[in-house]
Parts: structure tokens; sequence; C-alpha cells
């Protein structure tokens, strides 16, 4: 059946291999450059009701995109911990609690995703100045109780931003259907 839905993991359940080349940063790096342009393309012109419908009780679409936004802070203090030299990572809130008291619905979607885009390119401005030795430089993750290299933790952040747009993918595809 080809246009079978793929159940979709759960972003909790995910394990990773982190085995990538120090000579792949450049191209991960350019993954979370693309995300906020890949975000806005997404969300061009879909209207407030979709944008903010809710479905099973789970984030709207709005909200999906402010818990990327949201997470920008965390990403930025891990790459903290990396430059100096922390044995373990920050953690962060497992129940997502900032996302849920932002109210993301009730935001002006531009200032959102303007606010995501100056986040995200700060950060990807400190990535473009690491040498390899900080590329290959290793922190324990808190929640995954791995070892993680700044590359590693760079593709969890894309990761973790492709699994939220895929997420948004899925709420347009059910909201189609409704």
């Amino acid at each position: 059946m080809p246009n079978a839905p793929v159940e979709r993991k759960l972003w909790f359940s995910r394990r990773f291999n982190f085995d990538l080349e120090p000579w792949a940063f450049p191209n991960i790096v350019e993954r979370l450059r693309g995300t906020p342009a890949r975000l806005e393309d997404r969300l061009r012109g879909l209207g407030s009701a979709v944008l903010t419908t809710r479905l099973d009780g789970k984030w709207s679409i709005q909200e999906n995109a402010g818990h990327l936004l949201d997470l920008e802070p965390l990403w930025a203090l891990r790459l903290d911990d990396f430059q100096r030299g922390a044995e373990r990572l920050s953690p962060t809130d497992l129940q997502n609690q900032r996302t849920f008291d932002a109210n993301h619905n009730a935001s002006n979607l531009s200032e959102l995703l303007a606010a995501f885009r100056r986040e995200r390119e700060a950060i990807v401005k400190r990535l473009e100045r690491y040498d390899e030795s900080l590329i290959v430089r290793t922190s324990l993750h808190p929640r995954l109780e791995q070892p993680m290299r700044v590359i590693d933790h760079v593709l969890f952040v894309a990761e973790h931003d492709d699994h939220h747009l895929a997420t948004i993918t899925s709420l347009l595809r059910a909201l189609a259907t409704r």
C-alpha cells in the first residue's frame, strides 16, 4: 500500500547512533540553518484555525513551531557545556512545561517564526566558529545516558527539528480529512 501512513515514533523512545565523522559537521549545521526556512514554508498560508487546532489533546501546529523556539536556549546552554568541558550536559524539562505555559496558540505566528529564526541564526554562527577539537569534544547526555560529541548534539537538534516538522505534516494530513 504505497500511501499508507507510517507509524511515527515518539521522540523520547528514540535511540541514536552517534557515529558521524567530523567532516560531516558542516552538512549537519546546514540542516540547522535551514530549519527556519522549512518551517516558514510549511506554515505559509495556513489559517489560524488550522494552526491552532489540537487533535487528541496534543500540541497544535503552532505549538509545535513554538516548541522549537522554546528549546533554543537549551541547545545554546548545551553548547556552553561543551565549551567549558562539562562532564554532563544540562538537563531539559522532560514535561516541556515552557511550551505548555507559553500559550503559543495566542502568539503572533510571524513574531514566533522571526524569533525562532533569530535564535537559530545565533546558534549557527557559534557552530561555524568551532574547530575540529571542539566538534569532537564529549559530554554525557542526561536523558540518553550516553556520551555525545558536539557533532552528535548538532545531529540530535536537527533530528528534533525534523521530528516536529514531520509532526506538523501529520497534523496537516489529519486536519485535511476532518
